[in-house]
C-alpha cells in the first residue's frame, strides 16, 4: 500500500517550495503552517544535512465537511505537503489522504478524501 505520492523536481529548494503553494492556492488550498526541519534541529545543535520542510495545507470548505461528519478525523488535518533534497534532487511530496481515511474506516469520507488526493496530486504534478 503506497501512503505516499511525490515528485522530482529540477527546481532549486526554495523554488520547489515557491511552486507549490502558487499550485495549492490555484485549488482554494492554503498553507497554515510551514516547519523547516533542518532550521529546528540547527536551533537545537543537531546538524542535518537536508533541507526538509513540512506545509500543513487546508481547503476550509473541505475540512469543514469531513470534520462535521467525523470530528476524530481532524487527528489527521491538517494535510501534509513535503519539499526535501536528498541526493542532489528536490521532491514534492504528501500522504495521500484516501489511504489515510481509508485506515479510520469511515466509508462515507471515501469520495471527498479521494477528491482532496487528486487535488494534491495534480498540484504537485504541476508544481514539479
Amino acid at each position: 500500500m503506497e501512503i505516499t505520492y511525490e515528485k522530482s523536481t529540477t527546481k532549486l529548494f526554495d523554488e520547489a517550495i515557491e511552486s507549490i503553494k502558487k499550485e495549492l492556492q490555484e485549488r482554494k488550498f492554503g498553507v497554515l503552517w510551514e516547519l523547516n526541519f533542518k532550521e529546528k534541529l540547527a536551533e537545537h545543535g543537531i546538524e542535518f544535512k537536508n533541507n526538509f520542510k513540512i506545509l500543513e495545507v487546508c481547503n476550509p470548505q473541505k475540512a469543514n465537511e469531513v470534520l462535521s461528519k467525523h470530528i476524530e478525523v481532524g487527528y489527521l488535518l491538517p494535510c501534509k505537503m513535503v519539499v526535501y533534497e536528498n541526493e542532489g534532487k528536490v521532491f514534492i511530496g504528501t500522504a495521500k489522504p484516501e489511504k489515510l481515511m481509508g485506515m479510520m474506516g469511515y466509508a462515507d469520507l471515501s469520495n471527498i478524501a479521494s477528491e482532496v488526493e487528486w487535488i494534491l496530486i495534480e498540484a504537485i504534478d504541476a508544481a514539479v
